[in-house]
């Protein structure tokens, strides 16, 4: 999977645009963070995964999920790009869409 595949499948989504954060390409909601590309090129950013659930993923996983001590402190995993599937990054990233959209919006994406 690459930071291409992870953003055509969110673009899909009412109100995900394309910005940029630490000078990385990343998706936002609402000029929140969804995701971004971590400066390495092969990470994704992912927001919204606490740190009980983090720990599961990689402990799991730790082949495709990881942290860093830099993001210890916050709710937010890493995920490898280059070993990912969409079926790995896609419920991330959609519970995480769900958490920033607007009600509106989320209302009528499920009823679309």
């Amino acid at each position: 999977m690459t930071f291409d595949d992870v953003r055509a499948l969110a673009l899909t989504w009412p109100e995900v645009e394309d910005g940029t954060s630490y000078g990385t390409p990343a998706l936002k909601v609402r000029k929140k963070m969804l995701a971004r590309l971590k400066e390495d090129g092969d990470s994704l950013v992912l927001p919204g995964v606490p740190p009980d659930e983090r720990a599961m993923l990689v402990e799991t996983r730790p082949k495709l999920f990881y942290f860093t001590d830099h993001y210890r402190d916050y709710p937010i995993v890493l995920l490898r790009l280059s070993k990912a599937k969409r079926a790995d990054a896609e419920p991330l990233l959609r519970r995480q869409w769900r958490a920033l959209a607007s009600r509106r919006a989320v209302a009528a994406f499920d009823h679309g």
